[in-house]
């Protein structure tokens, strides 16, 4: 008699089970890295902002100039050609707040889009202070000063 090769019915369901358990773990994970990286474009456009925004505010060092809206720094180029200014992949930037005069004060705000990082809103001001508004459903708000980076609240 010859015997037959090939995999019995306990050994496939076995390693269906043990695929499915590493699915289980890695894609939870996965997720959360995704997320992470789609705030990174927000965090990294409001630094830049703040940045030529101080630079403009700053003006020199002996007379500080009226700041006009023009004269801030542009919002970023849409990531979509026809989409305003501001207009990114995940988030939009805004600057709606603009004091003009001495002193000086702006908030630039960056809110998601992305369905995974809706509700999600940023903010930085003139004082480089970087806030965390809101956050999508699910998450914490940080109880710091900070920019949320993980659901647990974490900066």
């Amino acid at each position: 008699m010859q015997r037959q090769s090939g995999f019995t019915l306990i050994e496939l369901l076995i390693t269906v089970a043990i695929v499915a358990i590493l699915a289980g773990i890695a894609i939870p994970s996965y997720t959360t890295y995704i997320t992470r990286s789609k705030i990174a474009e927000a965090t990294s456009n409001l630094l830049r902002h703040a940045n030529q925004d101080g630079a403009v505010l700053s003006g020199q060092p002996v007379f500080r100039r009226r700041v006009r809206a023009g004269d801030l720094a542009p919002l970023p180029q849409p990531a979509v050609a026809g989409q305003p200014a501001g207009t990114l992949k995940y988030f939009t930037i805004t600057c709606p707040t603009l004091a003009d005069g001495p002193p000086q004060a702006y908030t630039i705000r960056a809110v998601g889009t992305d369905p995974s990082v809706v509700g999600l809103t940023l903010t930085i001001n003139q004082a480089n202070v970087q806030t965390t508004v809101s956050v999508p459903a699910g998450w914490t708000l940080p109880t710091t000063n900070c920019w949320v980076a993980k659901k647990g609240g974490a900066c």
